[in-house]
């Protein structure tokens, strides 16, 4: 818990510091990486070229800080839980934390200058270094779960066994260990870091990609969007790499599975939502199901722009004729007379999703994912549809949470 005197002095300047989070953490993102250009290696260079690192970083912090003021009713559990898992992809040790809190704290001091006194200083850098300390604890347990030493090193080489095209600019990879060693098993929603070593200078980046495939085989399969810049956002780095320049016999770095959402949570009914590569974990989801529970009543709900760019859309055939009770709802936004014919076993419409009109059962667990606005509107009709906050999992490609997370 915070201290009485350090809490009195948070609650206080909580407003000032959120008004100028995202240039504190601006400025600790530039100090940082100035001083220690070889963390560049740990971030997506595109979100920070876009700032959702950024902004990421200052929502969190100022959520904890509230949190632990009680202005802010944030369920925190489920924040801490995600950079957990996050950082433990990416083989992040406790060793970091005395480096990123010491240029945290002086970007704060360099944005809001005299009004950082000693007692201000202290009292935030104590609200650092709880978040850190919960962090660190929550990263070593998930080590120990995946037979890590907690030492940064996660990677182990993976052999791409199989390339095979899913949709327009939409790629599976089928993945085996390097070393003919065990395949490692997963919770479907869960998904690993891929680290590659591009050409040109930039370094190693890493990316996470949700497993695709069904657990206990004797493979994984990530399935990979190609990600084309737009409005003076890159192209993906990673995505393009895997696109252009990865081949069966070729080797991949992976981490091993990580991800505190299930795509299969409870044991009732199970709605599945998704757009775009979203469709990845409810596929995964899907093929678990088809072997250990095929009765469980199942609904999926896609949104995609047309058929084409709809991944392993194919699939779905074979999966409705495994699990007796799914049902499949697909929305897509465009469509012509030359699209092909939308699988049988669905009802498909026109248009972007309509929320109200993805089938609902009063006590089904849900699953969301894609992009942050979609999400946003599902969850909130769904909420307004009587479906409990605890009951609504979602998976983020990238940096971000939903509003008021649990």
């Amino acid at each position: 818990m915070l201290s009485e005197s350090s809490a009195a002095v948070v609650t206080a300047t909580l407003p000032v510091v959120r008004a100028h989070a995202d240039q504190i953490t601006g400025r600790f993102y530039t100090r940082m990486f100035t001083a220690h250009p070889e963390l560049l290696n740990l971030f997506n260079r595109g979100n920070q070229a876009t700032g959702r690192q950024q902004a990421a970083l200052a929502a969190s912090v100022v959520a904890y800080a509230g949190h632990l003021t009680g202005v802010d009713t944030t369920g925190w559990t489920a924040i801490l839980d995600r950079i957990a898992h996050k950082h433990a992809s990416l083989g992040i040790t406790a060793s970091r934390y005395p480096l990123v809190g010491r240029h945290l704290m002086a970007a704060v001091g360099e944005v809001l200058g005299a009004a950082v006194t000693p007692q201000v200083a202290a009292a935030w850098d104590e609200v650092y270094w709880l978040m850190a300390c919960e962090l660190v604890a929550r990263e070593a347990r998930l080590y120990t779960i995946s037979g890590l030493a907690g030492d940064g090193a996660v990677w182990r080489d993976w052999r791409v066994a199989g390339v095979t095209p899913a949709a327009t600019d939409v790629v599976s990879f089928v993945l085996v260990p390097a070393d003919g060693g065990p395949v490692p098993g997963f919770v479907p929603g869960q998904y690993v870091s891929v680290a590659v070593d591009l050409d040109g200078g930039r370094g190693r980046q890493i990316r996470q990609y949700s497993l695709s495939g069904r657990p206990d085989t004797d493979h994984w399969r990530i399935t990979v969007k190609r990600v084309r810049g737009t409005g003076g956002v890159p192209d993906g780095l990673v995505s393009r790499f895997l696109h252009e320049r990865v081949a069966p016999g070729d080797i991949l770095r992976l981490s091993p599975p990580f991800g505190e959402v299930s795509a299969v949570a409870g044991d009732g009914p199970l709605l599945l939502v998704s757009a775009g590569i979203g469709l990845t974990p409810a596929l995964s989801a899907l093929e678990h199901l088809a072997a250990t529970a095929p009765d469980r009543p199942v609904v999926l709900a896609h949104a995609d722009r047309d058929a084409a760019a709809h991944a392993h859309r194919a699939e779905l055939v074979a999966l409705h004729a495994r699990l007796p009770r799914l049902r499949l709802r697909l929305w897509y936004e465009q469509g012509t007379a030359g699209d092909d014919t939308p699988p049988v076993v669905a009802e498909v419409s026109r248009g972007r999703i309509a929320p109200e009109l993805i089938p609902l059962s009063p006590d089904a667990h849900v699953h969301l994912c894609g992009p942050l606005p979609f999400m946003n509107q599902v969850r909130g009709d769904l909420l307004r549809r009587g479906v409990p906050v605890e009951r609504i999992g979602y998976e983020v490609f990238g940096p971000g949470m939903l509003p008021d997370a649990r």
